[in-house]
């Protein structure tokens, strides 16, 4: 069972003079997690230090700090927590008393553990994406049970025969929809897991 979180949370701290800030967010992609961690990133700091996670997905950043005394603590506040779809960026502004590695790895890694302990969290639910093709005289029948197995459609394409979506569906329904949506269209729809799913 994986968790994210809710919303953008912050904390700081000051580990031996040097102040810590940290910020921490739900991402969907890569992408979103580059966007937030420029977004929050200090040019002004003498370090900004980040990981992220999203699926099999993770990377980690240790910004000039040495190898291993940043990112990847980062990583493992994440995974200790048992979170997914989340960015973490520590920020560091240095207070003239160096940490050596231990304390490094500590303020970092203990400073994004907090962040994310005060932070709000929801089960993360795991969905699949679904390909599916349906007459236009099936359409409106099929798109009105949607809300009910809890699908949202990523995609809307349209052909002479009717319309194609790429849909998310949570696992749990999937097996359920499928059933259905071959009796709704009287076995001529076309509905395929996507290898991708999540």
């Amino acid at each position: 069972m994986t968790y994210t979180l809710v919303a953008t949370v912050s904390f700081q701290e000051e580990v031996r003079k040097s102040r810590f800030a940290v910020w921490a967010a739900p991402v969907q992609s890569a992408q979103d997690a580059a966007a937030f961690i420029a977004a929050h990133s200090d040019p002004a700091a003498t370090h900004n230090c980040w990981a992220w996670k999203v699926g099999q997905a993770y990377r980690f950043n240790d910004d000039g700090e040495p190898t291993g005394t940043a990112g990847k603590p980062i990583l493992q506040a994440i995974e200790g927590q048992q979170l997914d779809e989340v960015a973490v960026l520590v920020v560091r502004w240095f207070g003239g008393i160096k940490l050596g590695t231990g304390g490094l790895v500590r303020a970092y890694g203990g400073a994004a553990a907090q962040c994310l302990r005060q932070a709000e969290k929801i089960q993360r639910v795991e969905k699949s994406r679904v390909d599916c093709e349906v007459r236009f005289s099936d359409m409106a029948l099929v798109q009105s049970r949607l809300a009910g197995y809890g699908a949202v459609v990523v995609a809307e394409t349209f052909n002479a025969q009717g319309v194609c979506w790429q849909l998310e569906i949570p696992v749990k329904h999937l097996a359920a929809f499928t059933t259905e949506f071959a009796n709704l269209t009287r076995g001529q729809g076309r509905v395929d897991v996507a290898t991708g799913a999540n």
